[in-house]
């Protein structure tokens, strides 16, 4: 079914700074990289976010009809992770410390970031590329950077030209950065740098003798730099120009500013139409840091072994907390906010599951098909995810007064209610009803229907005070009982 042909995405794009209209290179096709992770430890809950943002872009394209290709990097390669290209690479490190082969590391933290995903349901990318995988073609963009005139060579390394780059391209304009001011607002090179200017970045880096992970190239055994596999991997698979590249806050300078000066380049176009940009997860009001002690990870998350947090919560309800923000806008991750949610989110599964057993009647007293585009122009705007997650839940009133007889449904528009409704729950949102199949929850519901029994009878019997004991000692434990003309039902809160 292409729904893009009836919906209008409009994104924020991060290089011109204000929402577009979203149109892909080929229509019905939409090609996306987003930035993987380095795998030298477990998965950050930081990229979890970042993540998890863009499975629910993927998701909602999908879901519109376009055929996605997702392409999503794993960083296996020893390269040097800062602006000074010095120093030792994290996994090369990783391996020193616990002695054991650098493949080793990038083995066990790979599982650990496959598992974590999926744990929290997300899809799979259309291709998981690693930078070890292609470095044959990595050393080809860099001849090609060479031969354009945009990179030189020195002692077996090979560096970006940035000044020559930027005297017929714009170094910068992702990050809104001037080179002038970067030259300004650098420290002056030592002696033994090799690099003609600080702002120039490593390409190849030729290995020291102590180097693991080295590959053979036309200019000495090394390893390359931090920027360009992205580059070699999102043009192989998504061609020289593609429709999104997303990525987390903190990948916008250098590493995007920097993947877009090697594909000007080396192809002398711009390669991306639409770059978004994930904004950073905070844990109480603060930075996440391990140096601080402010920081859990998504296990601790799950498991609730953790100093900052009151109890576990559900994957589905970590994912509902992230969608009731905005993916540009600051997360704070609290015990109160996903408290909210975990109640916001049962009160969304109770009135799905009351869906099936709803009567319908004639005519209906809600404008469905009005609320169903709503929903969809919450999504359309830039993944308005907070904006279509208040339409759900004015549809959960709708649905608990239909089962109440406060409000009427005809059978074509509860057909039309339910589609919705699971169609960005459970594919866009890539929610999962955890009480589905789940004995703990049937065995839950059967102690209350048992309950339910006993105050009837209590009511019945005019013990009234028996009755109302029932319900207000189950209201205090978070179970709401609902008296209507067709029974009494409960929800929990």
């Amino acid at each position: 079914m292409q729904l893009y042909k009836e919906q209008q995405i409009k994104i924020y794009n991060s290089l011109t700074g204000k929402k577009e209209t979203f149109k892909p290179i080929e229509e019905g096709y939409v090609g996306m990289y987003v930035c993987g992770p380095t795998v030298y430890s477990n998965v950050h809950l930081g990229n979890v976010r970042t993540f998890m943002s863009f499975d629910m872009v993927f998701r909602y394209l999908k879901h519109l009809g376009y055929k996605v290709r997702y392409v999503r990097n794993i960083t296996d390669a020893g390269h040097l992770e800062n602006d000074a290209d010095t120093g030792e690479d994290k996994i090369t490190k990783k391996a020193r410390l616990e002695q054991i082969e650098p493949m080793e590391v990038v083995q066990q933290y790979t599982v650990d970031f496959h598992n974590i995903l999926n744990t929290f349901n997300f899809l799979p990318p259309s291709i998981e590329p690693t930078a070890t995988g292609h470095i044959i073609e990595q050393i080809e963009l860099i001849n090609t950077i060479i031969e354009n005139g945009f990179a030189y060579e020195v002692n077996g390394s090979v560096y970006f030209d940035v000044h020559k780059f930027n005297e017929t391209n714009e170094y910068g304009k992702l990050s809104k950065r001037k080179l002038e001011d970067l030259i300004h607002n650098t420290r002056e090179l030592d002696g033994q740098s090799d690099k003609k200017n600080p702002q120039d970045f490593a390409l190849w880096k030729k290995a020291e003798p102590q180097h693991i992970m080295r590959w053979p190239s036309p200019w000495s055994d090394g390893f390359p730099g931090w920027h360009l596999e992205c580059t070699a991997m999102s043009t192989k698979y998504l061609g020289d120009q593609f429709d999104i590249h997303g990525g987390g806050m903190d990948l916008k300078f250098p590493h995007h500013e920097c993947e877009i000066a090697q594909n000007e380049a080396a192809k002398g176009k711009s390669p991306v139409n639409y770059w978004m940009h994930a904004n950073m997860l905070q844990l109480n009001g603060q930075r996440m840091s391990k140096s601080t002690g402010n920081t859990v990870n998504p296990s601790e998350l799950l498991s609730g072994d953790n100093k900052f947090f009151s109890k576990a919560y559900s994957p589905s309800v970590i994912r509902f907390f992230n969608a009731q923000s905005s993916y540009r806008s600051v997360l704070d991750l609290t015990d109160e906010g996903l408290l909210a949610s975990e109640k916001g989110f049962n009160r969304l599964m109770d009135a799905i599951a009351l869906l099936n057993g709803l009567k319908t009647s004639e005519t209906s007293s809600f404008d469905v098909a009005s609320w169903k585009q709503k929903c969809y122009d919450a999504m359309n705007d830039d993944f308005n995810s907070p904006i279509l997650i208040a339409h759900l839940f004015e549809a959960t009133k709708y649905i608990n007064q239909i089962k109440e007889g406060k409000e009427t449904i005809s059978e074509a528009d509860l057909v039309n209610l339910k589609d919705t409704i699971n169609g960005f729950v459970f594919d866009v949102l890539g929610l999962v009803n955890s009480s589905n199949g789940d004995s703990g929850t049937d065995k839950l519901a059967g102690a209350v229907d048992v309950l339910i029994k006993l105050r009837q009878e209590a009511r019945a019997n005019k013990d009234f005070a028996l009755s109302d004991k029932i319900r207000d000692e189950l209201a205090e434990i978070g179970i709401q009982l609902k008296d209507g003309k067709d029974g009494t039902t409960f929800s929990v809160n």
